[in-house]
């Protein structure tokens, strides 16, 4: 029985120039720990392909399934590797496509090695004839059609095999993970953040949690389950994760006490944005994300956005600020955070929430609210009481250390 053998595309990585070798060579990485535990025989690199070839064809759906999470992957397919003569293309071309029904299709050929004899056009004209003679003599009703076939049989000439196959399945696209550096992203147990964070992750960067918490430890009474869920879920698609937990419900009393009511939520931001911000540089990370959707609730208009983030002298990315509730949402849905989020759990956010909250603050108007506020010690009693859980994603699973928490005073 011939080994499983797998194409992986890459697009974005083109545009690197004289860096795209440190990028193709995170992407190899990050293939050989998705597949951690599956009996791969080796990943190669012949032209501008990678290609996987597995001990096992018991592995294959496992290997698929965990492909679609390696960002940087344009597409991948499961290839006929195959003698580079075209007899042998045309014989595995209809191997390939002779099982699948379609009324119309063509065949792509790509030559990346110049030193084979044929030139694409030959490839492509002798192959899709002799398709189109098989399946006429099978009795099938098809017909070529170059610009919106239904099936595309694809040929490609790298070193090496030959690569025949027809059926092509998206990966996610982006850059490979841990390329982009460190980021740390405020999860609150919602839809949002998830998303957020996985869209800074598709792009490379490798992301950290700082979940802040109130309420009780069971299920409907604090998120915190709720937010290790979030991450777990996560961690596949950058292998490792740390979230910091933060309990803040004491600090919210304070605001309560001390503050003005209509600024309340806006304060509560603040203060978890100076916290995150010194959980991140102990953490070594260069920038805050947040879940933040222009104009979705009343925190989240532009005045009180810029008012929040003037607290802080890290970067504050919002890669969510031009989605709305229906596209973030679907993309839940898509990432697997939705059902998690959908979940029953006590957010520590509406807790004393304004009756009329602030829809246009200003920075004057958060500093002012504030001046009641030790700010500083709020800030370290934030930071003090934190504790970490790390998640690893090995053999196809995420462990964690769980209850066993690392305190983070220094």
């Amino acid at each position: 029985m011939n080994k499983p053998v797998i194409v992986v595309h890459y697009h974005e990585l083109w545009l690197k120039g004289r860096n795209r070798n440190f990028f193709l060579a995170k992407l190899s990485l990050a293939l050989r720990r998705a597949l951690d535990g599956l009996s791969v025989a080796r990943i190669g690199r012949p032209g501008d392909r990678l290609l996987i070839e597995l001990d096992d064809e018991a592995h294959l759906p496992e290997a698929i399934a965990r492909l679609r999470r390696v960002s940087g992957i344009s597409s991948f397919a499961v290839v006929r590797p195959v003698e580079r003569d075209l007899d042998a293309l045309c014989r595995a071309a209809w191997e390939e496509v002779a099982p699948e029904k379609f009324s119309t299709f063509a065949v792509r050929a790509k030559r990346s090695d110049k030193s084979f004899p044929h030139t694409v056009m030959t490839i492509e004209r002798a192959v899709g004839g002799h398709l189109l003679d098989n399946l006429r003599a099978a009795g099938r009703d098809v017909r070529v059609d170059l610009d919106h076939p239904e099936l595309t049989c694809r040929i490609e000439i790298p070193p090496g095999p030959a690569l025949v196959y027809a059926r092509r399945i998206p990966g996610p696209g982006g850059l490979p993970p841990n390329t982009g550096g460190r980021m740390l992203c405020l999860l609150s147990g919602g839809f949002d953040s998830a998303v957020a964070a996985w869209k800074m992750m598709k792009r490379g960067a490798h992301m950290s949690f700082a979940h802040f918490y109130g309420g009780g430890a069971r299920p409907g009474e604090s998120s915190v389950h709720v937010a290790r869920e979030l991450v777990r879920t996560l961690t596949p698609w950058q292998f490792t994760s740390k979230l910091f937990l933060v309990p803040f419900e004491g600090i919210q009393r304070e605001v309560v006490r001390d503050a003005p009511e209509t600024f309340r939520l806006l304060l509560y931001r603040r203060l978890m944005l100076r916290i995150a911000e010194q959980l991140a540089r102990r953490d070594h990370a260069l920038a805050i994300v947040a879940g933040d959707s222009l104009g979705q609730v009343a925190s989240q208009t532009l005045k009180n956005m810029v008012a929040v983030g003037d607290c802080t002298r890290m970067p504050v990315f919002r890669p969510l600020a031009g989605d709305d509730k229906i596209e973030i949402i679907e993309l839940a849905k898509r990432i697997g955070t939705h059902d998690i989020s959908a979940e029953p759990f006590h957010d520590c956010c509406p807790v004393f929430l304004p009756r009329v909250p602030a829809l246009h603050a200003t920075v004057a108007d958060l500093d002012a609210a504030e001046a009641a506020l030790d700010v500083r010690a709020l800030v370290r009693r934030g930071v003090d009481s934190a504790q970490t859980e790390r998640f690893r994603f090995v053999s196809g699973r995420v462990e964690s250390v769980v209850g066993k928490l690392e305190s983070l005073k220094v």
